[in-house]
């Protein structure tokens, strides 16, 4: 089922995917569900801000073990960490037994740098696990929490950036860390946006006025989303 901004007018498409991303129905079984993993949203971005419950965050609970990664799904001999690494190359890397990379070449777009050694690069989830944990994925099972910190399905889940730039960003939203290179933020905060809507995440109240104040002054543009839950 793809819902389109030509199908339906932006209020009737905001009003379904709030009830849609509410917490309160995320897990609910009823017969007005009428949107299911493998389901895709295709609207402006600050509509799909605009979408996104705003609620209070807590982190009570929370580990980072509760996110078991990285992991080879398709058992091929790389985990995921490695296929990011594999996918994301401006050259491709050579690949060694268990999966060991040399060589290679890679943009950090966080903070406008390239780097020719895998080493140097850590993958990031475009939105961290601790801030997924604050705004729904507490109440996730075990698989749902294992599949958002190994998504490989959507590209801006997980992103290969320098170890400096994503440990300055450690976990903190789009309210207390943006990209040091100004040229990508318009894409961060877009992807943001795109990452809570395929998850039904929430938002914070000084997150959504970050991401507010941010999407105002780049361009309106269509995301795609294919629901993962």
């Amino acid at each position: 089922m793809r819902f389109t901004l030509a199908a339906r007018t932006a209020a009737a498409t905001l009003s379904a995917l709030t009830v849609l991303l509410s917490p309160a129905t995320a897990h609910a079984v009823t017969p007005e569900r009428t949107i299911a993993p493998g389901d895709t949203v295709t609207l402006p971005v600050r509509d799909a801000l605009a979408a996104l419950p705003v609620q209070d965050e807590s982190r009570a609970g929370y580990e980072r073990s509760k996110f078991r990664h990285w992991i080879d799904a398709d058992r091929d001999g790389c985990n995921t960490r490695q296929e990011t690494l594999k996918s994301e190359a401006l050259i491709a890397p050579q690949q060694g037994p268990n999966c060991a990379l040399t060589g290679g070449r890679w943009y950090s777009p966080y903070d406008d740098k390239y780097f020719d050694d895998a080493r140097a690069l850590d993958i990031d989830h475009l939105v961290p696990l601790a801030e997924a944990w604050d705004s729904g994925a507490s109440g996730w099972t075990a698989q749902e929490r294992q599949a958002y910190a190994n998504d490989l399905d959507d590209p801006r889940a997980l992103i290969a950036v320098s170890a400096a730039s994503n440990r300055s960003k450690s976990d903190q939203d789009p309210s207390t860390w943006q990209p040091p290179a100004l040229g990508y933020r318009c894409q961060y905060v877009t992807d943001w946006v795109a990452d809570k809507t395929r998850w039904g995440l929430t938002v914070d109240p000084a997150e959504h006025a970050a991401l507010s104040e941010a999407l105002s002054s780049c361009p309106d543009q269509p995301v795609s989303v294919v629901f993962a839950r």
